[in-house]
This record gives structure tokens, sequence and C-alpha cells, in this order.
């Protein structure tokens, strides 16, 4: 398995954005995933240090397709802290 397979897609939301200037990332990433794979993926992706990894497993919402009603997909989200003498990631600095 790869960093790639491990860290999905970034999560870009209002509550994310927040964090940028503290060194504070989202991302989804693999339901499967330990913190210890999670902080390898982000060191070795964008080649910065990681401090800290907090994770929390979400359940898909519910949605109404017609008259029946269905879920989407559950994910697992990790927010990534870097340490102070870290690099920015430069994909959100455009962001911020």
């Amino acid at each position: 398995m790869t960093a790639y397979d491990i860290i999905l897609e970034p999560i870009l939301s209002e509550k994310s954005y927040d964090g940028i200037p503290v060194k504070k990332y989202a991302f989804k990433v693999l339901k499967s995933a330990t913190k210890t794979q999670i902080k390898a993926a982000v060191e070795k992706i964008f080649g910065v240090k990681v401090k800290k990894v907090n994770t929390s497993n979400y359940d898909g919402k519910l949605k109404r397709m017609g008259r029946n009603e269905g879920r989407r997909s559950a994910y697992k989200k990790a927010i990534v802290t870097l340490t102070e003498d870290s690099k920015a990631i430069e994909f959100f600095e455009s962001l911020a």
C-alpha cells in the first residue's frame, strides 16, 4: 500500500480553512489506516514534518432517492498538525 492509497483527498470546508494558518490540515483517508500510517504518508507526499494526527470516523449521511432512503459512503477524517519549524503544504497556501 502506497502513501497515495492512504491519503484520498483534502477536506475543504470553512472549519478546515481556519486551521491552515496554524498548520492544521484535514484529509479524507483510507478507513483502515492507522495514525502512524497517515503520518508517514503525509510526510512522504508533501515533504513536511508531522507533529500530531487526530482521526475520526464518520457515517454516511442519509439521502432520499425517490421513495427509498439510502446512505452516502462512510469515511475517516484525519486532522494533521505540522511542527512549527516545518514548511507549510503548498496546496493549501493558495486557499488561505
